[in-house]
């Protein structure tokens, strides 16, 4: 199987967020106790990395993170999520930002299949390693490699940044909250991570 990988530029936003969000003593402090670098406070440390590194870290910070919060991690993660959407979405190429637009014009109901495909290719998934299906009126969106889960075992589902990131998506894409549920993560031995997005009544 190919190395995992995650977009620098996508943890730079990640870390910044994370650094406004629980403050920049409070990372300091999540960084050594978990015997992490201190210079991973500071986004512009991953710009000089190369993306199979990035993903490393993208999923030892957040497993540090669950460590030192406990049940109060997913609600921040969450919220980081939730916020980097339209950070992404604003630094995104024009190519991306006309695809944005074009979602935008369509009507309500039929651009959350569309806006989750701008979600898959934002974060720069390669060769299909996110992809989203129509289950009758739900959606699912798997994600093949999840950098979350790279070297993490928990008995329940880890993917919160990634929820966060559907659920403000699919907000941005018509206005509404949606029923999302992660059913299936790599961290509890799955073969891939899979949100289902309820739809039908």
């Amino acid at each position: 199987m190919a190395e995992i990988t995650f977009p620098a530029r996508v943890m730079r936003r990640f870390v910044e967020t994370l650094s406004a969000e629980i403050g920049r003593e409070t990372f300091g402090a999540v960084l050594s106790k978990s015997g992490l670098p201190e210079e991973w406070a500071d986004a512009a440390h991953f710009t000089a990395l190369d993306d199979v590194r990035t993903a490393q870290a993208y999923a030892r910070l957040q497993s540090a993170l669950r460590t030192y919060y406990g049940r109060g991690a997913r609600g921040i993660l969450l919220r980081i999520g939730a916020k980097l959407w339209n950070q992404l979405l604003d630094d995104s190429a024009f190519g991306i930002k006309t695809q944005a637009a074009l979602i935008r014009g369509l009507p309500k109901n039929l651009r959350r299949k569309p806006a989750l495909d701008l979600l898959a290719r934002i974060l720069n998934a390669a060769d299909g390693n996110i992809t989203v299906h129509t289950l009758d009126l739900d959606l699912l969106l798997v994600d093949q490699t999840s950098p979350t889960t790279l070297g993490q075992t928990d008995d329940t589902p880890i993917c919160f940044v990634t929820f966060g990131l559907i659920r403000e998506c699919l907000y941005w894409a018509d206005g509404q909250e949606h029923d999302i549920e992660e059913r299936a993560c790599r961290a509890m031995g799955a073969r891939q991570c899979e949100f289902k997005i309820t739809i039908g009544g």
